[in-house]
């Protein structure tokens, strides 16, 4: 079975920090686009960051640039969002997509974002819930 898995959401206080893993099964992570999405309460579902299939490219929203990074770590097949300085608009489930096949391009790039339908595989989220 080919799947990705998000864990490591909880309760922060502002100003906290905290790391998300996106692990995958059954599949490589090394080129294979993947982003971070996320959805607050009541809103649609957008793009934190995503990151392109050579591990380079990598485009951050502007509500999270600067406190949010994204690293790959290949042998653990587990993308990672470390988040900090956190802040309540924050709160929201967490999602981790992956594209279906391996160096294929998801238009991900250092200034553009992309969309829901370039990935194929979805995690069934993790909520992150910042408190003031």
């Amino acid at each position: 079975q080919f799947h990705v898995a998000e864990s490591g959401g909880g309760l922060v206080q502002a100003g906290g920090s905290l790391r998300l893993s996106c692990t995958a099964s059954g599949l490589t992570i090394n080129a294979r686009g993947m982003a971070w999405f996320r959805q607050a309460p009541g809103k649609e579902r957008e793009e934190v960051l995503c990151i392109a299939y050579n591990g380079i490219d990598t485009f951050y929203s502007e509500s999270v640039k600067g406190r949010f990074t994204a690293y790959r770590d290949i042998a653990a097949s587990t993308l990672y969002l470390q988040m900090s300085s956190l802040k309540e608009e924050d709160t929201a489930m967490y999602y981790c997509a992956a594209a279906e096949y391996v160096r294929s391009g998801t238009g991900c790039t250092t200034s553009s974002a992309t969309s829901e339908s370039a990935y194929y595989f979805w995690g069934q989220g993790t909520q992150v819930t910042v408190s003031s």
